[in-house]
């Protein structure tokens, strides 16, 4: 099995290099790819080459190839010693790098143009362009959403770290209407405690306790069943908000949920989002929450992607390799209908590109995606 794999990378990388040296003309277009194609996110890196290798596919097109280099773990000698090699072939556009903390080396670059995969700005930068799912183009589906919903109230939620500055600018950049702020921490055992002052438990615990002592003593039908009706219950009032913007992943979003859940928060009454989890299934087995919500990449053609990837690679891709394939697909899109690319300005398309996780928007210095709302519902994704 080892073998078949490796003669599978020597296979693809004979293709790349073996269509790079057949087309030394002007009509041609060379695109460098920087992965980690050693270390230990080398998975990721092939993954991205394989997803390439499907994009030259269905381009196919003879004058388009794909020319990988490896840049290792946060390795500085093998990212200089790549894009060394890259401007001396004479390479122009690069796919690369996978890591926001590379952005600082490749800027010095001036007379190279990279799109990145990373989703932590939807800024042009300098020669750099992300098109990775921003949190900016999900911000602004989830408050169109909440708003159609008719929720005034929302409490945008995430956690104290190293992506807490992110997340205030791009709130404050969009300048969204009637929601307000909670950061806590992402440790479970903090965080209930943080959440139960947020959703004022304590204060709503005493309420019912309060409620139920005005019955218990009395004997007529009406307080019997009065009483009754408060035993059912866990708190008594009404949380101050309608809807929740969660900005987590994995097992802290689920933490924040079970500690809504625990909290008492009334799901029929308040509006549980979260911004895009890539289709986790594991987000089924989160059973104390009815339905969540949030924006994503186009579900089908998601879907129909990685199928195509198993049937050729016998395995899944990571998430972001469809990225590459769709990075590909918008360098092919520029040279075609521009020619040369030389800078981050030729993609400054007045229409909209379609793509395989959706629709892309490059207007006024800015990547912006048009995402779908889905739903968890009965162990499935619903396009909302």
């Amino acid at each position: 099995m080892i073998r078949k794999i490796y003669l599978l990378i020597f296979y693809i990388l004979f293709i790349f290099n073996s269509n790079l040296l057949s087309n030394e003309n002007n009509n041609t277009l060379k695109v460098g790819l920087l992965a980690p194609l050693s270390g230990p996110y080398s998975q990721i890196g092939y993954s991205l080459l394989y997803s390439l290798q499907l994009a030259l596919e269905e381009i196919n097109d003879n004058d388009v190839s794909i020319v990988p280099r490896d840049t290792g773990f946060n390795n500085e000698e093998k990212l200089t010693l790549a894009l060394d090699e890259f401007r001396s072939s004479g390479i122009k556009i690069i796919i690369g790098p996978v890591s926001s903390d590379e952005f600082e080396k490749v800027k010095k670059y001036n007379d190279l143009t990279f799109i990145s995969l990373s989703n932590l700005q939807s800024e042009f930068s300098k020669n750099v362009i992300s098109i990775g799912v921003s949190l900016e183009s999900q911000l602004t589906a989830l408050s169109e959403f909440i708003n159609k919903q008719k929720k005034t109230r929302t409490v945008v939620m995430y956690p104290k770290n190293e992506y807490e500055n992110l997340i205030k600018k791009n709130l404050e950049n969009l300048k969204l209407k009637n929601f307000k702020t909670f950061t806590y921490s992402p440790d479970p055992e903090v965080l209930t405690g943080e959440i139960e002052i947020l959703t004022n438990y304590t204060q709503r615990k005493k309420n019912l306790d309060l409620r139920k002592k005005m019955f218990e003593d009395k004997e007529d039908e009406q307080s019997i069943k009065e009483l009754e009706k408060l035993e059912r219950l866990y708190t008594l009032g009404e949380v101050n908000f309608d809807s929740v913007i969660i900005i987590d992943f994995g097992s802290n979003l689920k933490s924040v949920l079970t500690s809504l859940v625990y909290t008492d928060v009334n799901q029929d009454k308040v509006l549980f989002t979260t911004i895009n989890q890539w289709f986790d299934e594991s987000i089924f087995y989160e059973n104390t929450i009815k339905n969540l919500y949030y924006p994503s990449v186009n579900y089908k053609e998601f879907k129909k992607y990685n199928n195509k990837y198993f049937n050729e690679f016998k395995k899944y891709p990571s998430e972001i390799a469809i990225l590459a394939y769709d990075a590909l697909g918008l360098i092919y899109y520029a040279w075609k209908n521009i020619g040369n690319i030389n800078s981050v300005n030729n993609f400054l398309f007045k229409n909209k590109i379609k793509g395989k996780i959706g629709t892309f928007s490059f207007k006024n210095g800015k990547v912006t995606q048009d995402l779908n709302i889905y739903k968890t519902e009965n162990k499935k994704f619903i396009k909302f």
